[in-house]
């Protein structure tokens, strides 16, 4: 996967907070801990919007549109 170099800052507290992360052997590295944080996050927000767009969705009409056509195979199907 390519990868492209960034410059970011932190505050110190957290920076001591990542390091302890490093030194404790949690991640490898800082720049490592970043990207598994910033892929959560990422991660987080896709699943927080596909929520909020299925809440538009109407229950009622998305049931009828899964069952329409079904009356008429149902009536084909020979009855066991």
């Amino acid at each position: 996967m390519a990868a492209s170099k960034i410059a970011i800052t932190l505050d110190n507290d957290m920076v001591k907070q990542l390091d302890l992360l490093v030194k404790s052997k949690t991640f490898p590295n800082r720049s490592k801990a970043i990207q598994e944080a910033v892929m959560e996050k990422l991660n987080r927000m896709q699943k927080s919007r596909l929520a909020q767009e299925c809440a538009k969705l109407d229950p009622d009409f998305e049931q009828s549109l899964a069952e329409e056509g079904f009356k008429s195979e149902l009536e084909e199907w020979p009855e066991y």
